[in-house]
């Protein structure tokens, strides 16, 4: 009897971790789908496919350079403005992801953006942070340089 308590305890905690990490490759599974299809909206020249991986509120956030944006509909407009045509969007690949799971509705994504346009290939670091929504994972706050 007195080994079999913590024998029961260990199992249990072996058994918990590995529901945990489970857990957790879900949830990178799924902001991993939505970073996939902002990308393959991307390249189809389809800024408002891409635009559907961000939280659609006056509170989301976009940083650029020395720029704050709130709001999906400003961050839009910004996109569309910036990226009128496909030469000027070229083509979209995200590199170095790293997926850290910050809670069982958030996480944060570390990682770099390319384009490969005909006259050259602007690169940089971003940070997104995710939080599930009843309509899935959406970015919240996207910090890009």
């Amino acid at each position: 009897m007195k080994t079999f308590l913590p024998l029961m305890l260990l199992i249990l905690g072996a058994v918990s971790a590995v529901f945990a990490q489970a857990k957790d490759d879900k949830i990178k599974a799924d902001v991993r789908k939505v970073l996939d299809e902002q990308v393959a909206a991307w390249n189809r020249g389809d800024i408002d496919g891409f635009m559907k991986g961000y939280w659609n509120s006056p509170e989301m956030t976009f940083v650029s350079g020395q720029t704050v944006t709130k709001g999906w509909q400003p961050t839009l407009e910004r996109y569309k403005k910036s990226y009128d045509s496909r030469a000027k969007m070229g083509v979209l690949s995200f590199s170095e992801l790293e997926i850290t799971v910050t809670g069982k509705d958030s996480a944060v994504v570390l990682g770099r953006f390319t384009l490969e346009r005909e006259k050259d290939k602007p690169t940089g670091m971003f940070t997104l942070n995710f939080r599930r929504f009843k309509a899935g994972w959406r970015i919240i706050l996207d910090h890009t340089s």
